[in-house]
């Protein structure tokens, strides 16, 4: 893989096979695609493709192969984690699947449909409507995200604790090689044991083993019956018991078990226009519930009615509004999807995207907030997440008029204290983010080396030129 930028004759193969219309130079149309996210990344790239086609893609990777020309596959450019990022260097082309956003087919009978892997989340999601059906992953980026790139991080989002990240809700995948080669594995079968499952290779491989191309995604029948409320709570271990009881009473109807803390409330309230205190009165820690229910509104209902019911009788719950209409309903999620957000005017924002075993939640949170406190009085922890699948953004706004440099400087020191805890109970570093150039290093050195050798096989394996989106999850 060559480290210098391509030549521009070199350039002007690439060009033909998309055709200039389809491709940006001028730093003014590029810049949107160089910068990460939250800004923590900066990349340098001679060039955009934008392919129309799974055959212009494998004409591109099949180049790049031949010719050592790293490329960095992107969608949405919705990542936190810099995986879709060109490095600083210059040499990576960077190939945009935008064009490439079609439905291919939706089978309402078999809860199947088929995408373009550069298809928009919400689109797709409006598609699956429109037959009657639904699919469930839900993003606070949904209008911008794309198909491929949910597989290549493996998103999980809001409905995982009901459906499943998008592995559960993957059942085929077409994907180009490195090499150029075209695998077809659109199949729509839930039983298929004919060998490896390649398809679970490419789901969360943030784009290092080939460019997902099309998919095959899960459907589901539109629920029912839907009920969402918003409860404040006392104590930690008090939600806990509470999703246990949840989890107990409405079973596969609980499809959402959000944990929000007070200063997130503020932050949303204050930042985020149109939100308002669902509450009357304050509480440490709250709680979004979401059922869903197969047969009928009523019991939906009922089951939130009770559940809320049993939560004040056992103490649980210190006050709660169940929504009255849709409107309330997407309201309260709205303030939790824009949690995230709402830290951005704080100032600096140290993230931590980590999943613990359920039940491990409360003992990690209180050390975690005993630990960061210590290192840094007068932080500011918003942690927050999906509550019910074990994943909390442990989020650390900055002291209030602290220096943001000074602050986001500290960044591995608070990552060494809370994904040291993270580790003590048995969690991950990375729940939905992926690792990307972010935990590149810091996954080096907590997996087992037999884990990273095997990573790195595989790698070769697939990319033997080095040339898919480089330096990303490996440093390889």
């Amino acid at each position: 893989m060559s480290s210098s930028a391509p030549s521009p004759a070199l350039l002007d193969r690439f060009v033909a096979i998309v055709g200039e219309k389809q491709v940006l130079r001028e730093a003014a149309d590029m810049a949107p695609h160089l910068i990460e996210n939250r800004g923590l990344y900066h990349g340098a790239s001679p060039l955009l493709l934008k392919p129309g086609s799974v055959e212009e893609v494998s004409a591109i990777l099949k180049l790049a192969s031949e010719t050592g020309t790293p490329i960095v596959p992107q969608t949405g450019n919705t990542g936190l984690v810099g995986g879709q990022t060109p490095r600083e260097g210059g040499s990576d082309i960077i190939l945009s699947l935008e064009r490439m956003n079609r439905i291919r087919d939706i089978d309402p009978v078999g809860n199947t449909m088929i995408v373009d892997g550069g298809c928009i989340l919400a689109d797709v999601q409006k598609a699956a409507e429109e037959h009657g059906r639904m699919f469930p992953l839900s993003l606070g980026s949904e209008g911008s995200c794309r198909i491929a790139g949910n597989l290549s991080t493996n998103a999980g989002g809001t409905a995982v604790l009901a459906y499943g990240n998008m592995r559960q809700l993957c059942l085929g995948l077409e994907v180009v090689l490195p090499t150029g080669e075209i695998w077809n594995g659109l199949r729509r079968l839930k039983k298929d044991n004919t060998g490896y499952d390649l398809r679970d290779l490419f789901i969360g491989a943030e784009g290092t083993l080939g460019v997902i191309t099309g998919a095959v995604l899960k459907l589901f029948p539109q629920p029912l019956g839907h009920q969402v409320a918003f409860a404040g709570i006392q104590f930690l271990e008090d939600a806990l018991t509470l999703f246990k009881n949840a989890s107990s009473l409405c079973g596969p109807a609980l499809t959402g078990f959000e944990l929000m803390p007070r200063i997130g409330v503020e932050f949303t309230i204050r930042n985020i226009p149109g939100v308002r205190d669902p509450l009357e009165t304050v509480h440490p820690w709250y709680l979004l519930i979401d059922i869903s229910t197969s047969d009928s509104a009523e019991t939906a209902e009922r089951m939130m009615t009770t559940l809320l019911e049993q939560g004040y009788e056992a103490g649980l719950v210190q006050d709660a509004t169940i929504a009255s209409s849709e409107a309330q309903q997407k309201a309260l999620w709205h303030m939790r999807e824009s949690m995230s957000d709402a830290q951005k005017p704080e100032g600096g924002s140290i993230k931590h995207d980590v999943s613990v075993p359920v039940a491990q939640i409360p003992k990690f949170m209180h050390e975690a907030e005993t630990a960061v406190m210590a290192a840094m009085p007068g932080a500011r922890i918003c942690a927050f997440g999906h509550m019910g699948d074990g994943n909390i953004h442990y989020n650390i706004s900055q002291p209030v008029g602290a220096d943001k440099a000074e602050f986001i400087g500290r960044w591995h020191e608070m990552n060494k204290i809370v994904h040291g805890l993270v580790l003590q109970h048995g969690g991950s570093i990375s729940a939905e983010h992926g690792i990307g150039q972010l935990k590149r290093d810091e996954l080096a050195s907590i997996r087992p080396e037999i884990e990273m050798d095997l990573m790195r096989r595989i790698k070769m394996a697939f990319d033997p030129a080095g040339v898919m989106n480089p330096g990303k999850v490996l440093r390889v």
